[in-house]
């Protein structure tokens, strides 16, 4: 399955749903703990450390400062790798409503990270851009 690649069509289709659980990023070095991998939502390695989304109950549990949560919204269309302005038009829906987004492209979804207390606002964005007015 290659995914769907039509913006429109996309769009249309998004189907955003939203995570019950709160997540937050965090830094560590490259020697991370094979607990900290293995609870990882998302690793991903930077020239600085390797960046982990967490459960931010986990987070706080391991002793991790904890600034900023998130919520996962995914975009439950399957889009292809290759689509042309989907992440665009979603951040440029949520940049109109001043939240920030943190995207993520899966194999089979898009998923994005907004400041938990918008969660509902980036919810009703995301839903205006699948069905206009």
């Amino acid at each position: 399955m290659s995914g769907e690649t039509d913006l429109n069509t996309l769009l249309k289709t998004l189907q955003p749903a939203l995570s019950p659980e709160s997540f937050v990023f965090v830094s560590v070095p490259y020697a991370v703990s094979p607990t900290h991998l293995a609870n990882a939502l998302m690793v991903y390695k930077e020239d600085e450390g390797i960046t982990l989304i967490l459960e931010s109950s986990f987070a706080r549990n391991e002793g991790f400062a904890v600034d900023s949560t998130y919520k996962r919204i995914t975009c439950n269309v399957h889009s292809s790798l290759d689509a042309v302005g989907m992440t665009a038009a979603m951040s440029a829906g949520l940049t109109r409503a001043n939240i920030s987004a943190n995207v993520v492209a899966g194999f089979y979804h898009d998923h994005i990270f907004v400041p938990a207390s918008r969660a509902d606002e980036a919810i009703a964005v995301l839903l205006e851009l699948a069905n206009p007015s």
